[in-house]
């Protein structure tokens, strides 16, 4: 029986003996447990992590494999964020205990911070990324590849140093599994992928893990308890990431193994160069430009105002205030029918008037929608509205329509298969603040 204060006195390889000293159980579940101890042997006495398994009939030989493993995996790896190995041995107190002794790292798990309703920034959650990813970088470089298996918020240690550690290295896998031979089920359910519990994890596997775990950090929702849709985890609604972290995200728990990421350097290389391009990017506003545009992670306003009548004006308008002032005298204020021609066709300079001075327009994104209106003395005359994430492209389009043997350009957004274009109509929207538009709107989505 294992018990506070109790010293373990373990002779191994060398005549010296080791003794540890249990403080504080940290866990417990099936023939397992956790152990805050002391190594008694070093000066001062250092604190360190005791896992013991009970051989028992709780403990099935797969899971005294799996034990081994992860200690003889231990003992191989180098990395300042993985816990170091310091011993592995056996005590048999009436029941016989294999134990592992590992490096203690003091900080609190991200799934203890969640608990405490932490909530993580994009920055934050960036950097985890960066910490993580650079830790599979390494274990996936090696020969044979190491896969961790379960990586989630409990195995991940924010420490005290701010740097992230990956623990817990019970479901490593170090070689690949042969064809038709049978597996041990590992991982958690919500953070592994399909293909894992099929026995054919890959270093792309633990990517999803990392993405599932992502997603619980900046929504505070388990992934297993999200809504799904064709396997895939639903959650761009309940976050305020920016949409390119969002695309990222949803890249990396692709459950098709084949359309995901491939390796962490591949993820971590596409992270930093939407980072790089993000902040480095010059998307300056045309000098003169009167479009205002408000953006934050959550939502991009864009907002075209009227122009107002001005002295090229002055012609249309004179055109137009002859065309109806001789209908008017014509007419005598009755309506003749067959004037009803002549009354519609000065509609179209009509309007070529009165839209671009006196008309607005108004494009909205959030992560889930976006919204086009057209507004005409504060009235919306027309809107359209479609969904963001299905955005695949952005760019400056020419209309079938031209003035002056000159085509109208417009700014074109193409989601799924429709199309949605604004500016065409505006004479006020220059050729160089299009282009502005059009990049403002891909930086923002992130293509």
């Amino acid at each position: 029986m294992l018990e506070v204060g109790q010293v373990l006195r373990v002779r191994v390889a060398t005549p010296q003996e080791s003794h540890y000293q249990l403080k504080q159980k940290l866990g417990q579940n099936a023939g397992r447990q956790t152990w805050l101890a002391e190594d008694l042997a070093t000066q001062p006495a250092e604190a360190v992590i005791v896992k013991f398994l009970a051989f028992g009939d709780q403990v099935q030989w797969d899971d005294l494999k799996l034990f081994e493993r992860e200690a003889d995996v231990l003992k191989q790896l180098n990395h300042p964020r993985i816990p170091k190995y310091r011993d592995y041995f056996s005590i048999d107190d009436r029941i016989l205990w294999f134990a592992l002794v590992q490096q203690f790292i003091p900080g609190s798990s991200l799934k203890d911070l969640l608990n405490q309703r932490q909530k993580f920034s994009e920055e934050q959650v960036r950097r985890i990324t960066t910490d993580v990813l650079e830790i599979l970088i390494y274990l996936h470089s090696l020969i044979p590849p190491v896969l961790h298996r379960d990586i989630k918020p409990s195995n991940l240690i924010l420490g005290e140093d701010k740097q992230v550690y990956l623990v817990d290295f019970g479901a490593v896998q170090d070689r690949a599994t042969a064809q038709g031979a049978t597996f041990t089920v590992v991982g958690t359910y919500g953070y592994a992928p399909m293909e894992q519990f099929g026995g054919r994890a890959v270093p792309a596997s633990d990517l999803y893990a990392l993405g599932a775990t992502l997603i619980h950090l900046v929504t505070g929702t388990p992934p297993a308890d999200l809504p799904q849709r064709n396997m895939r985890i639903q959650f761009s609604d309940r976050t305020t990431l920016s949409p390119h972290f969002i695309r990222w995200l949803e890249a990396l728990t692709e459950p098709d193994v084949d359309l995901r990421i491939k390796t962490a350097s591949q993820a971590l290389e596409t992270l930093n160069s939407r980072i790089t391009s993000q902040s480095s990017s010059l998307v300056s506003q045309p000098h003169g430009s009167r479009i205002k545009i408000k953006k934050s992670a959550r939502s991009l306003e864009i907002k075209i105002p009227a122009r107002g009548i001005q002295f090229s004006d002055t012609f249309l308008l004179f055109f137009v205030s002859f065309w109806y002032g001789i209908l008017i005298l014509f007419t005598k204020g009755a309506f003749h029918p067959f004037l009803l021609l002549h009354w519609i066709a000065g509609l179209f300079p009509l309007s070529m008037l009165i839209l671009p001075a006196f008309g607005e327009i108004y494009i909205r994104f959030n992560h889930n929608y976006f919204f086009m209106e057209w507004e005409l003395f504060g009235q919306c005359y027309r809107k359209r509205q479609g969904k963001t994430s299905v955005i695949h492209h952005v760019h400056v389009s020419s209309e079938s329509i031209a003035v002056n043997n000159r085509p109208l350009m417009a700014v074109s957004i193409e989601a799924g298969a429709e199309k949605y274009k604004f500016g065409a109509f505006s004479p006020e929207l220059s050729d160089v603040e299009r282009e502005w538009l059009v990049r403002e709107i891909k930086e923002w989505l992130g293509l």
